[in-house]
């Protein structure tokens, strides 16, 4: 861990614009209705700062506050992660993120399943006791497509530069590089979150 990340003083005070988080120029809308706080994680299942940041993610989703709303953006920086986003999105869909989103991370970074071709994502679903035929159908459906027209549009409109990182409440943007660790950039997430409180 950078030294950052263990400084008292200083680096625990209000994080500051253009040092710890980027405001975007303009607002992105989003769904999740009044007096909600969308937080937007950005990811790459094949990523291994993903997999390693996960654990603490999903810890701090559990205690997250009431009036936030969490929400899991796959990335594509290049057409080769599509099938990483449609495997996301269909598990999204058929409610199996809270039994197989960490297990996917495992697959891929302990036992070295690259679950980046279709017929690998099929073949590694149907192990884990899901539908095959269910899920592909899923997997190509037409919800999944728009899903991921629209998670683009998002890493776009963040112009997110690497992953983990995070959108706040269609305003900010952070991640371990700008935050200087990714344990940091929770915080700063955090802050800005009350910060959006204030903003209406």
């Amino acid at each position: 861990l950078p030294l950052a990340a263990h400084a008292q003083g200083p680096a625990a005070l209000k994080p500051v614009e253009g040092k710890d988080y980027l405001s975007l120029d303009k607002r992105i809308p989003s769904d999740v209705g009044v007096g909600k706080i969308e937080l937007i994680e950005f990811f790459w299942y094949s990523c291994p700062h993903c997999n390693a940041f996960e654990p603490t993610f999903a810890n701090w989703v559990k205690n997250a506050p009431k009036d936030v709303v969490v929400r899991r953006v796959p990335v594509a920086f290049r057409d080769d992660f599509a099938p990483q986003q449609r495997l996301f999105f269909a598990l999204e869909a058929m409610n199996l993120l809270d039994s197989l989103h960490a297990k996917v991370f495992t697959a891929i970074h302990a036992e070295k399943q690259p679950l980046n071709t279709e017929a690998a994502i099929l073949d590694w679903v149907a192990k884990q006791g899901v539908d095959k035929a269910k899920f592909s159908e899923t997997y190509k459906s037409f919800g999944v497509a728009s899903k991921l027209k629209r998670a683009v549009q998002l890493q776009n409109d963040y112009k997110v530069e690497g992953v983990p990182s995070f959108g706040v409440a269609g305003r900010y943007y952070t991640d371990g590089t700008i935050a200087g660790s990714m344990e940091r950039a929770l915080k700063v997430v955090e802050s800005l979150i009350a910060q959006s409180r204030t903003r209406t």
